[in-house]
């Protein structure tokens, strides 16, 4: 397995939704590994297997990457991504005023 914190269930769960078969494996788990990394990037340190809304997210964005669409994810996500962004750092300030 190429990028083991993409679980088989992410990936299947991915598969379903997309409706694609089990022929494009490595390319799909490459493209959620991306999506996730780059999503923790900017939004922060979420965890995809626990957090439906960063995972719903990582999945739009990786169904961008898969059909040539990337450049038009950040326009049509920018309210997700910055609530996401501002939860977390409202966590972080929360936890260094305790």
């Amino acid at each position: 397995m190429d990028n083991p914190t993409i679980s088989d269930e992410i990936l299947k769960q991915f598969k379903e939704r997309m409706r694609l078969g089990d022929d494009e494996d490595d390319n799909l788990r490459r493209i959620l590994f991306a999506s996730n990394k780059d999503l923790v990037r900017v939004c922060g340190n979420y965890d995809l297997n626990d957090d439906e809304v960063f995972k719903e997210l990582v999945f739009e964005r990786s169904r961008y990457v898969y059909n040539d669409a990337l450049e038009y994810f950040d326009k049509n996500f920018l309210s997700q991504i910055n609530s996401l962004s501002i939860e977390k750092a409202l966590e972080e300030i929360k936890v260094d005023g305790e």
